[in-house]
């Protein structure tokens, strides 16, 4: 039995990419491990309760904040069993003999710090998901409390066993920054993409065939670091020459580092341009999003991966991305228009290029058709399958 720690993603019903990472694992690992959380109130580590197994179940559903939310009701009772010394009670204490543990989630100082204590009910080796170091490499439009948080994070990752990083630009930037560190006898990093949804028959669709005023997706995070402003200068600039093409932007915003972009969205709209935000959207309208568009745009400034990049291209969707870091690697096979840069400028040369030739949509949109991608079960396979080989 496998332990899988949850202690985020049981508690939001968001859908980013780590979420999206945590509850495929927990599907496809189904009774082979234990999902777990440690719980702030209790302080210590425990299997989860059931309105915590509901949030895992949440692949459909559109959250508006990404943040965990305990109720009032399991705060009280965790901090009622610590005082009088209850422990987790029956049913949720951790079994013992674990053969392993799965950390797929950017984890707190608090879950970091108990790491040790949950190593204790453990016959295997440990690993951690490796997703990004982006809050360190883009501080500047990364949220205050991560860029801070993140020094520390990526040195309590040295006392896992492995470390399975979500692509090889992910796995070279943590390895140099322990070279940096001069860290010896570091944990092995194994690259181990992320899987993609398989589109089920009839979801997918062919492209529209009236691309007179075309439609152009984008989704993602209205953060800073996803680059929404260079896009929509793009687009601006386009419109104002008389371009004709309508905007769709679908994504949970961020207040903290997405408040310009959603004033110029609001600016955009109030010109009149053919703009549309939906906010998060649930799983059809994000599959019907992607039928009604010719193409997408995925502007972020960097990624650990870019899940929307690979669904795109899984919907039969050409997407323009920059085709450094991350994003590269999933540009490179076809149907992507790989930038240099993710400037205004570039963007919008890139869009206008594509907007006056129907035919080249088309044929990244063949090209997109002809690509394959590894599931999520593929990746649980993989975790699974390289979590056998360490020891501990």
């Amino acid at each position: 039995m496998l332990l899988l720690d949850l202690t985020h993603t049981s508690h939001t019903q968001a859908r980013t990419g780590v979420q999206r990472v945590a509850r495929s694992l927990h599907a496809g690992l189904g009774n082979r491990a234990e999902p777990i959380c440690y719980d702030h109130y209790l302080r210590e580590w425990r299997r989860l309760a059931g309105w915590e197994r509901s949030n895992l179940a949440a692949n459909g559903s559109a959250a508006v904040k990404r943040g965990a939310k305990w109720p009032w009701s399991a705060q009280v009772a965790g901090k009622w069993r610590r005082k009088l010394g209850w422990g987790p009670g029956p049913g949720r204490r951790l079994p013992d003999g674990a053969t392993g543990l799965i950390m797929p989630e950017f984890f707190s100082p608090a879950v970091g710090a108990a790491v040790p204590g949950l190593r204790a009910h453990l016959q295997g080796p440990a690993i951690a998901v490796f997703h990004d170091a982006i809050a360190l490499r883009l501080p500047e439009i990364s949220p205050v409390r991560t860029v801070g948080r993140y020094p520390g994070y990526l040195q309590e990752l040295l006392q896992f066993d492995g470390i399975a990083a979500t692509t090889a630009d992910t796995r070279e930037t943590l390895v140099d920054y322990w070279k940096w560190l001069r860290v010896e006898n570091p944990p092995p990093v194994e690259t181990i993409r992320l899987g993609v949804d398989p589109i089920a028959p009839g979801v997918a669709q062919p492209l529209p065939t009236d691309l007179q005023e075309p439609t152009i997706l984008c989704v993602g995070t209205i953060e800073g670091r996803k680059n929404h402003l260079a896009l929509l200068e793009a687009c601006e600039t386009l419109w104002a020459k008389g371009r004709r093409f309508r905007l769709h932007l679908i994504g949970m915003a961020l207040a903290e580092t997405g408040s310009r972009a959603l004033a110029r969205i609001r600016d955009l709209q109030a010109a009149g341009r053919p703009l549309r935000y939906d906010g998060p959207v649930d799983d059809d309208a994000l599959h019907a999003a992607y039928a009604a568009c010719a193409f997408t745009v995925y502007p972020s400034l960097m990624e650990g991966f870019g899940i929307p990049v690979i669904e795109s291209l899984e919907h039969g969707r050409p997407c323009i991305c920059s085709g450094r870091g991350a994003l590269g690697e999933s540009a490179r096979g076809g149907g992507c228009v790989p930038l240099d840069a993710v400037d205004p400028g570039s963007l919008a040369a890139a869009i206008g290029a594509l907007l006056g030739e129907p035919a080249r949509i088309a044929a990244l949109a063949h090209e997109a058709e002809h690509r394959s991608f590894p599931t999520w079960s593929d990746y649980t396979r993989g975790i699974a399958d390289w979590l056998d080989t360490l020891k501990r």
